[in-house]
Order: structure tokens, then C-alpha cells, then sequence
């Protein structure tokens, strides 16, 4: 990683993490219509710095702020909170949906997501990633509709913001022995 990518990589996560945060501080403090106003507003922004400073969309992103932009226009016009808090649950179902397709056709989706960060790794490691993540994001789409139907707005806001954060961070941890496992050693190691 050169001196250049290390602060693309830091700005990423708040690309990602402020629209986030705003959604949870305009919920707290003026109620989730407002705060779905606030991140249909503040994600295309994120979007658009995203291709401005890195020169590229990741492909979740744009699914992702799609989806956002039509649950919370329906939430907004329909004046309905159920819509946007579904939307995590119909995103985690078709990212598991699509590994899986993947999985059956004996391919690993996941690869061509993050083959630039693990250029080196095994298929029989792609594969077994691929898996663990269908498995993780129909995990977490079952949460989610778990914890909307059974907890006020504002605490699935902030599981939305801080505890998927967590669960994730804790899930890809468990998956680095498996990437360790099946990365690919240099030749020149080997000698």
C-alpha cells in the first residue's frame, strides 16, 4: 500500500460510516422521517466523493444507495417507517441470494469483489469465504427482522448503525484464519 492509498482507505470508511452516523443523529434528535430524509441526502454525496477521491463506485455502494433512495422515498411519500427498516433486510437477502447463486454454479461472486485485496488466494479459500458470507448476510437479514418487529425505531436505529458495525467487524475477524490458511505463498518463499 503506498503512502496515497493509506488515506483513501481511512476517507473510505467515513464515506461509508457518516451517512450512517448522520441517519442515527437526526433519528435521535428529530425522528426517523427526518433522519431517511438525511441519508437519502448524505449517501449520494458519499457516492459521489467515493468516485471523486478513489476514482470508482464499489459495487455495494451503489445497490446499496439505490435501494436506500426507493425504501426511503416510500417511507417518506407513504409516511411509513417499515419500508426503510426492511431495506436492510432485502439487501442482506440478495447479497446472500447472489453468493449462493454463485456457490451453486461453482463460482465464487465474492472473488471478483475482493480478488485486488487477496490476488493470491486459493478457489477452495474463495470458496469457503463465499460461503461463510451467504450464510453471514442471511444471518443478518433474519436479525434485522427480528429487531424491527420486536424493538421501538429508535433502538433498531442504533443496532442498524452500531451493532451490524460490530457483528461485521467480528465476522470478518473469524474469517482470517481461512484466508490465511489458503493464501497463496510467493515461490520465492518456498526456496
Amino acid at each position: 500500500m503506498t503512502m496515497n492509498e493509506k488515506p483513501k482507505e481511512r476517507f473510505k470508511f467515513w464515506l461509508d460510516f457518516v451517512p450512517l452516523l448522520v441517519f442515527f443523529l437526526v433519528n435521535w434528535k428529530f425522528g426517523i422521517f427526518n433522519a431517511t430524509l438525511s441519508i437519502m441526502i448524505t449517501l449520494p454525496i458519499s457516492i459521489l466523493l467515493s468516485q471523486l477521491i478513489n476514482k470508482h463506485i464499489p459495487k455495494m455502494l451503489i445497490i446499496s444507495g439505490t435501494l436506500i433512495l426507493i425504501f426511503g422515498s416510500l417511507t417518506i411519500y407513504f409516511k411509513d417507517e417499515s419500508f426503510i427498516k426492511i431495506k436492510p433486510t432485502i439487501i442482506y437477502t440478495i447479497f446472500s441470494g447472489i453468493l449462493c447463486f454463485g456457490l451453486f454454479k461453482g463460482k465464487s461472486y465474492l472473488k471478483y469483489i475482493l480478488e485486488t485485496t487477496f490476488p493470491k488466494m486459493e478457489e477452495k479459500g474463495w470458496m469457503l469465504i463465499t460461503r461463510n458470507w451467504a450464510i453471514f448476510f442471511g444471518f443478518l437479514a433474519l436479525l434485522n427482522e427480528y429487531i424491527w418487529r420486536n424493538y421501538s425505531t429508535d433502538q433498531w436505529v442504533s443496532f442498524k448503525v452500531f451493532g451490524y458495525m460490530g457483528i461485521t467487524f467480528i465476522f470478518i475477524f473469524s474469517q482470517v484464519p481461512i484466508i490465511m490458511k489458503y493464501l497463496i505463498k510467493n515461490s520465492t518463499e518456498n526456496k
